[in-house]
C-alpha cells in the first residue's frame, strides 16, 4: 500500500503583517473612492452639464416664457446634476398663476416642466382685492390687471374657510339660477351665518348651518317665491330664509302700512 503524500505546509502570516496589508487594502479603497469623486466633480462641472434649455411641455393661459423667465433664472443656482429639484419646483410655484409644477431632469442639459394654472372661479374678500379662489378653494393672488373674468362672484369669509364658502356657493348658486337670476356675492360671517347678494340687488339671509342646510332652505325658497312675483328679479328686496316652516320677503314697492295712516304721513 502507498502512503498518501503529506499535504503542502502552509505558513500563516504573522498577525502584524496581516493588519499591515488589511490597513494597506483599505487605503486602497479610500484612495479609489477619492480618486473617482474627484473626477466625476470635475466632469460634473463641465460646461457641457450646464443647463441650456428649460422646457415647458403643456400650454399656459395666464404664463409665457418671458414672465417665466423673470421669476424663475435668478433663483436657479447650479448644473444638471447639482441643481436642487425642490428647490426649482418652489421657484416654479412662486409664478403668479401657477398652482402646481413638477420638474425633471433630461440629460445632459435639459429641464423638463410640467405646469398646473390656478383656475380662478371667484374673487376673494373685497371688490377692489386682488385675491382669487381656484377650483379647489385655494385663494391665490395675482396681480388686478391679470384678471380677465370681471363677472366672476365674490366669496367672503373668515380666514381659512374659503373651500367652505366655496362649497356653500356651489351648494346654492344653481338654485337661484332657476329663477332666472344669479348669484354674485356669498358670505360667511364670523359667527358662521350665510348671506347672499342676487344679481339684481336683493340680499338673502340664510342663516346657521353647513352648505347642506342652506341649500335646503334655499330649495323651499326657490320652490315657493315665484308665486309671489312674476318678476323676482326686479321686485324682490330682501329675504329671511331663517324661519323653521318658512321665510319672510320684502318687495320693492310694496308696503304693509296703510296709505291714509300718520306713519306713512310723517
Amino acid at each position: 500500500m502507498r502512503r498518501a503524500a503529506p499535504a503542502p505546509f502552509m505558513r500563516t502570516l504573522p498577525l502584524d503583517v496581516r493588519l499591515m496589508n488589511h490597513v494597506a487594502f483599505a487605503f486602497m479603497l479610500v484612495f479609489a473612492a477619492m480618486s473617482l469623486s474627484t473626477a466625476l466633480s470635475w466632469l460634473a462641472k463641465q460646461p457641457v452639464f450646464s443647463l441650456k434649455t428649460i422646457q415647458v411641455e403643456n400650454e399656459l393661459t395666464h404664463s409665457n416664457a418671458a414672465t417665466l423667465r423673470a421669476n424663475v433664472a435668478p433663483k436657479l443656482a447650479g448644473n444638471f446634476f447639482t441643481l436642487d429639484l425642490a428647490q426649482t419646483r418652489s421657484a416654479f410655484e412662486t409664478v403668479p398663476w401657477v398652482r402646481h409644477a413638477v420638474v425633471r431632469r433630461e440629460f445632459p442639459d435639459r429641464l423638463r416642466v410640467v405646469l398646473q394654472e390656478h383656475q380662478a372661479v371667484a374673487f376673494w374678500g373685497t371688490d377692489t382685492d386682488a385675491r382669487l379662489v381656484n377650483n379647489f378653494g385655494e385663494i391665490f393672488e395675482v396681480n388686478q390687471g391679470d384678471v380677465e373674468a370681471e363677472d366672476l362672484p365674490l366669496l367672503k369669509g373668515p380666514q381659512g374657510q374659503a373651500a367652505l364658502v366655496l362649497r356653500g356657493f356651489n351648494a346654492v348658486a344653481p338654485l337661484f339660477e332657476e329663477l332666472d337670476t344669479s348669484l354674485n356675492e356669498l358670505e360667511l360671517t364670523n359667527r358662521g351665518s350665510w348671506r347672499a347678494l342676487l344679481e339684481g340687488g336683493a340680499v338673502i339671509e340664510m342663516g346657521l348651518g353647513s352648505p347642506a342646510d342652506i341649500q335646503a332652505r334655499v330649495q323651499r325658497f326657490v320652490a315657493t317665491v315665484a308665486q309671489t312675483s312674476s318678476k323676482f328679479d326686479r321686485n324682490l328686496e330682501s329675504a329671511d330664509l331663517r324661519y323653521p316652516n318658512g321665510y319672510a320677503i320684502k318687495l320693492r314697492g310694496v308696503t304693509t302700512v296703510a296709505v291714509g295712516s300718520k306713519q306713512n304721513k310723517k
